[in-house]
C-alpha cells in the first residue's frame, strides 16, 4: 500500500467508503467515543492529582499498569503506554522522586531493572481506583448488573480490536 504525505494509506479511503463508515451506527459510535475519551482524559487528570498533587496526568495509567501487573521493565512499560524510552525514563524518574515507584534488579536478568510500585504508591493508587469504582457504582446504580457486565465485555472487545 502506498502512503500519502500524512502517513495514511491512499487505498484506505476507497476501502472504507464502501464498508458503511457513514452509516448512522458508525457516526453515533464516533460521537459517543469522542465524549467518552474527552471525559476519560479529564478524569485521568483528576485521579492523578488524587494520587499525588504533583503527578502528571499521563503517569496515572503507568501506575495503574504497575498495580495490576507488578514489576515491569521500563522498555515493556514504554511499549504498553506507547511512548519512547526517553519519555518513559523521565516519567519514571519523576515517579521515583515522588516516592511512588522504585527500581529493583530483575531476578531473571541481573543486568536489567524492574519498576515496581512502592508501598506508598500501592496505597495511593489503590485508594484512588477504589474511589473511581465507587463512582461507577453510584452512577450506574440503576443499571442491571448484566448490563454493566455486557458493557465491560464490549469495551474489552473494542480495546482488543483497537490493538490490531
Amino acid at each position: 500500500m502506498h502512503e500519502d504525505g500524512n502517513g495514511g494509506g491512499r487505498g484506505v479511503e476507497s476501502h472504507l467508503s464502501g464498508s458503511g463508515v457513514n452509516q448512522p451506527e458508525f457516526l453515533a459510535l464516533e460521537r459517543e467515543m469522542t465524549v467518552l475519551l474527552r471525559r476519560a482524559r479529564a478524569n485521568q487528570g483528576e485521579m492523578a492529582r488524587e494520587v499525588h498533587p504533583d503527578l502528571e496526568s499521563s503517569a496515572y495509567g503507568l501506575l495503574v499498569r504497575l498495580g495490576e501487573c507488578g514489576g515491569r521493565r521500563a522498555t515493556d512499560l514504554a511499549a504498553f503506554i506507547g511512548v519512547g524510552k526517553a519519555t518513559m525514563s523521565r516519567q519514571l524518574r519523576a515517579l521515583e522522586e515522588l516516592g511512588l515507584v522504585a527500581r529493583e534488579p530483575d531476578p531473571a536478568d541481573g543486568r536489567a531493572w524492574l519498576v515496581t510500585l512502592t508501598a506508598e504508591g500501592q496505597q495511593r493508587v489503590g485508594r484512588v481506583r477504589e474511589a473511581r469504582r465507587a463512582r461507577y457504582a453510584r452512577r450506574l446504580a440503576d443499571w442491571d448488573p448484566r448490563e454493566v457486565s455486557e458493557l465491560a465485555r464490549l469495551l474489552r472487545e473494542l480495546n482488543r480490536g483497537m490493538e490490531k
